[in-house]
């Protein structure tokens, strides 16, 4: 079985690829986790942005 890693995704993108990714890892509609990104990073006062920007930085590019 092959293991699924998670990358940035170079279709889904709108900023940096991050919520693109997860949404191709879980199998999901990315609309679904921009949403979810954009409600954290509304409710936790900018911390949620801070995560954003940090796991685009972490998560290397689709080869």
């Amino acid at each position: 079985m092959e293991q699924k890693k998670l990358y940035k995704s170079r279709e889904n993108r709108m900023i940096c690829g991050v919520c693109g990714g997860i949404a191709e890892y879980f199998n999901i509609d990315p609309t679904l986790i921009r949403l979810g990104g954009a409600l954290l990073a509304c409710m936790s006062c900018g911390t949620g942005l801070l995560v954003y920007f940090i796991a685009a930085v972490i998560i290397p590019e689709q080869p």
